[in-house]
């Protein structure tokens, strides 16, 4: 079905865009750092499942999908951008709140993350990115001639696997930050840090999603 260089290309390509820092794998980093390694990769699991659903909407033709329902489509990342807005705000409140009651050093800022499975499938859904990657990226290395399901489900494997590693890397880097920042005070700058993050992301997206044709 595929040649081997050709799905080496599409794991280095899918590879280099999850390297790059975007709203998921800070949101997985982020995770990591407030909550520990296990929210990470919960929050990492989620964005997996997000990413499915992208998946199955490209086996049915997403070209086609995306010109028919473009204000739905629209809507969709709008939604993305206030949901990743509401976390930044979140964030930010729990951050504040730490200086009225400090904890005692090495302790983490936020309580155990309860809903990092959810929110990592609702910002890789609501991703606007999500939709560039599946329209500009994924048909070059489909073949008409040939089932587009089958080639589909193999590329989305291979995504995975890229997905995984590449989180992995940022879930390590986020847990050595939290060591490295134990101190009540530290922690409650990078929880700011990070809320603050989320919230310019959010807006960035808006302004990308207002500039869509």
């Amino acid at each position: 079905m595929f040649a081997p260089e050709t799905l080496l290309a599409f794991f280095l390509v899918t590879a280099t865009t999850s390297i790059v820092p975007g709203v998921s794998m800070l949101f997985v980093t982020g995770q990591a750092v407030s909550h520990g390694p296990r929210a990470g990769w919960t929050a990492l699991a989620g964005m997996q499942l997000g990413y499915f659903v992208w998946w199955l909407v490209a086996a049915l033709g997403l070209g086609a999908l995306a010109q028919t329902y473009s204000f739905a489509f629209r809507l969709l990342a709008f939604g993305g951008a206030a949901y990743l807005a509401w976390m930044g705000v979140q964030a930010v409140m729990k951050s504040a709140r730490v200086e009225a009651a400090p904890e005692a050093p090495g302790e983490p800022v936020a309580p155990p993350a309860r809903n990092g499975l959810r929110d990592g499938m609702a910002i890789a859904i609501g991703n606007p990115k999500s939709l560039i990657y599946m329209v500009a990226i994924i048909p070059p290395f489909i073949d008409p001639a040939l089932s587009v399901v089958p080639q589909i489900a193999l590329l989305a494997l291979v995504a995975l696997v890229a997905d995984l590693l590449v989180g992995a890397a940022y879930i390590q880097a986020g847990s050595w930050l939290a060591r490295a920042m134990t101190a009540p005070a530290q922690q409650r700058k990078l929880g700011l840090g990070i809320g603050f993050t989320y919230i310019v992301i959010a807006a960035l997206l808006v302004w990308e999603i207002m500039a869509w044709q």
